[in-house]
């Protein structure tokens, strides 16, 4: 059966992380499907591949998942990549797929670039069993995710936004106690990357110094 819908990762930092089979594929498909068309226009460029591009975000993705499959079953070949990382993985392509595999649409998904795997295993923290939080609920629901993960044997992996970090290691102290052992990456791949490994209260006291940048992924050794 042919495939109809190509899940790209891409580059989290470094555009050279980007695979040649990512390429190759990008530069056959019909159409691409982008989260932010600016952001992806960058890569796009950078290794001259000339398609038509297509919003496609958290803020339409809704609406737009019906004419998308229609599109594939008339015959057109997509492919979906993010900002950065795997199309799912914290950032939309769900619901497309969800919808493909109804209809009866072809769907491969490339291996490739996702943040949680270099913060995991640098961390120095167990990675033969861990969860995946994901970012955790701003307001409702996020006191019963912090109880929750407080309890968890298997080490934890989040993601937070660096104005949200201090934020949530103080939270997470009070949930987990100042001693647990923790990682905080950000920047990775980049020039400026860095992971800092110690405990919760060290890691409060390190990043409460300046300004923060960056995606942050946080790993919480289990109780």
């Amino acid at each position: 059966m042919l495939t109809q819908l190509y899940l790209i990762p891409t580059p989290i930092g470094n555009l050279e992380d980007v695979t040649l089979r990512a390429l190759r594929i990008l530069k056959e498909v019909d159409v691409i499907l982008a989260e932010d068309t600016r952001t992806s226009g960058k890569l796009l460029k950078h290794y001259d591949i000339n398609k038509p591009l297509r919003s496609y975000h958290i803020f339409n993705e809704h609406k737009a998942v019906a004419s998308l499959v229609q599109t594939m079953q008339e015959g057109k070949v997509m492919a979906l990549m993010s900002d950065a990382g795997t199309p799912s993985i914290s950032d939309p392509g769900f619901l497309l797929v969800r919808e493909c595999l109804a209809n009866g649409i072809q769907i491969e998904c490339l291996p490739g670039a996702t943040a949680f795997v270099p913060a995991l295993v640098k961390s120095g923290l167990p990675s033969d069993k861990f969860i995946f939080e994901g970012f955790l609920p701003h307001k409702k629901g996020r006191q019963t995710r912090l109880e929750g993960i407080s309890d968890e044997d298997r080490t934890v992996v989040l993601y937070e936004s660096p104005h949200r970090l201090v934020k949530c290691l103080d939270q997470l102290i009070r949930h987990c106690g100042e001693e647990r052992q923790a990682s905080v990456s950000r920047e990775l791949t980049k020039m400026h990357e860095e992971t800092v490994n110690g405990t919760l209260k060290e890691l409060k006291e390190h990043f409460d110094k300046g300004p923060i940048k960056g995606e942050i992924v946080i790993v919480l050794h289990g109780k």
